[in-house]
């Protein structure tokens, strides 16, 4: 029982010094854990420090740099600012400025304004004195002209107003015939401005067809067997052709000659057409004119509704057609006559679209004026009369007739499109290279014109214009009168009929002006 209490006191005694030991080993370890801890929360520390000192000083660089752009931005909007308000300033001084001397010159111009209403109201003043010095005067003299001429004051005023009146009349005569004149002159331009817009649309190149009168051969053997045994192939060709054929010396040539430009043409194409069928005798001649007159007719009217064609124009006769075609072998001083007359045509419609007018009555009256041309040879009479009398035959009305009638004025136009057609005859055939003509000899005559102009006493200068169509002449007005004026157009256009060979007309248009010039010093 002892040993059993001995042993459990040494084992107590043994566990509570384990337990002391082990107690001692755990704060000795709790002792490092802290130890460490602490070293390590220092560290720690140290490392949040310098963190923290590190972000510091980066913040403080930061919000340097920033300041400092801040700054810079600031500087320079305020030196913008100082340059604006520099200008404004350099701106309101130069106002300033100019208001200050636009206040002296306004200053002088009151003070001048001033002076000058002082010295209107002293005019005015002296006016009114010599008005009623005037008035007085006037009075006067009414007075004494009553006592000399014996008349009382109310027929002096009564003879006073009657010269008035005529005065009065005679200076609105003279304006009204400036007026006049000023209506001339205004109605001149806007019709030149018409014929040159109707010119300049017309300005086409224009080649002039002539009438071929001589046949090439193959060889002069032909011409043996043109003429025939005894001359009888020639004569049956004369005769059935109504043109002399003429054989001479030319060499591989025959000539045709007729005053009817179609017959000769049917015989030009008849011969050609034998010489190249190569048989020739009687018979065969005959044959081969009728044939080719009937190709000549049908090639007439081919040409005929060609042109009218061309020009646009409706329900024309077959007579008509036929004679148009006819004028395509009709030539005027060189110009073809059938594209003369589409070209009038033309320009008849141009005329007419420029006035606001019909311009298919125009061109009708433009394509038929010269249409006369293809009888004339045939009857008596002028081309505008027989055209006049074709075209009422076959169904045209009053309108075109007179204006086939009076395009050279051998009647009076009775309505705007006659004068249309007669001008557009005048510019188809008056423009540069419209008619054959010699440069030298179209040149002569110019001169010859300005020659006979200048040979009269008094003629200062004188000019032919528009293609020798007119001849304008200035006369000293000191030596010549106005009705002096007249008889020298007169006697220039006579001495011109009988010196001078010329196509168409020529107006001779005499210009007598006084002018008077002064120079203010």
């Amino acid at each position: 029982m002892h040993i059993n209490i001995a042993s459990i006191a040494i084992g107590i005694a043994i566990g509570i010094l384990l337990a002391i030991i082990i107690y001692i080993i755990q704060r000795n370890s709790a002792f490092k854990i802290i130890a460490h801890a602490k070293s390590m929360a220092d560290e720690i520390k140290k490392d949040a420090r310098k963190e923290s000192e590190n972000a510091k000083k980066t913040a403080i660089l930061e919000a340097k740099d920033e300041w400092f752009k801040q700054k810079n931005n600031y500087e320079k909007e305020i030196k913008e600012r100082q340059n604006e308000l520099r200008s404004q300033e350099k701106k309101y001084n130069e106002r300033l400025s100019s208001l200050d001397k636009r206040l002296e010159t306004l200053d002088k111009k009151e003070s001048m304004l001033t002076d000058q209403e002082r010295n209107l109201k002293n005019r005015e003043t002296e006016v009114n004195q010599k008005g009623t010095e005037y008035n007085n005067l006037i009075l006067e003299q009414k007075n004494k002209l009553a006592e000399v001429a014996g008349l009382s004051r109310e027929e002096a005023i009564q003879r006073m107003r009657e010269e008035l009146i005529n005065q009065a009349r005679q200076v609105a005569s003279n304006e009204v015939k400036q007026t006049i004149e000023q209506i001339k002159l205004d109605a001149n331009q806007k019709a030149a401005e018409i014929l040159s817009t109707a010119i300049q649309r017309m300005a086409v190149d224009y080649v002039s067809e002539t009438t071929v009168s001589v046949v090439s051969l193959p060889s002069d053997e032909m011409k043996g067997r043109i003429i025939g045994r005894e001359g009888r192939n020639i004569r049956t060709f004369e005769k059935a052709s109504g043109v002399d054929l003429i054989i001479d010396d030319t060499p591989e040539a025959v000539v045709l000659s007729c005053f009817d430009p179609i017959r000769r043409e049917v015989a030009r194409l008849a011969l050609e057409k034998l010489i190249s069928d190569g048989r020739i005798h009687p018979g065969r001649i005959e044959e081969i004119i009728a044939k080719t007159n009937k190709e000549m007719d049908e090639n007439l009217m081919k040409l005929g509704e060609q042109a009218v064609l061309d020009t646009n124009i409706h329900n024309i006769s077959p007579n008509l057609i036929k004679l148009l075609g006819r004028l395509n072998y009709r030539t005027s001083y060189g110009q073809n006559i059938l594209q003369h007359s589409i070209e009038t045509a033309w320009i008849c419609g141009i005329l007419a679209a420029e006035l606001n007018l019909d311009q298919e009555i125009a061109r009708r009256a433009g394509l038929l004026h010269d249409l006369g041309k293809a009888l004339d040879h045939e009857f008596d009479g002028s081309h505008a009369s027989l055209g006049a009398n074709v075209a009422r035959k076959n169904g045209e009305g009053k309108l075109i007739v007179n204006a086939i009638e009076a395009h050279h004025e051998e009647v009076e136009p009775t309505s705007v499109y006659a004068v249309l057609a007669q001008a557009s005859d005048a510019i188809s055939g008056a423009r540069p290279g419209a008619r054959r003509e010699m440069l030298e000899t179209y040149m002569q005559r110019l001169t010859k014109l300005e020659d006979i102009a200048n040979s009269i006493d008094g003629v200062n200068k004188s000019y032919a214009i528009q293609a020798g169509r007119e001849l304008r002449i200035i006369v000293e007005p000191a030596l010549i009168e106005d009705s002096q004026a007249s008889v020298i157009a007169t006697d220039i256009a006579t001495r011109i009929e009988k010196e001078v060979q010329y196509p168409g007309q020529i107006k001779v248009t005499v210009i007598r002006e006084t002018r008077q010039v002064a120079i203010a010093k």
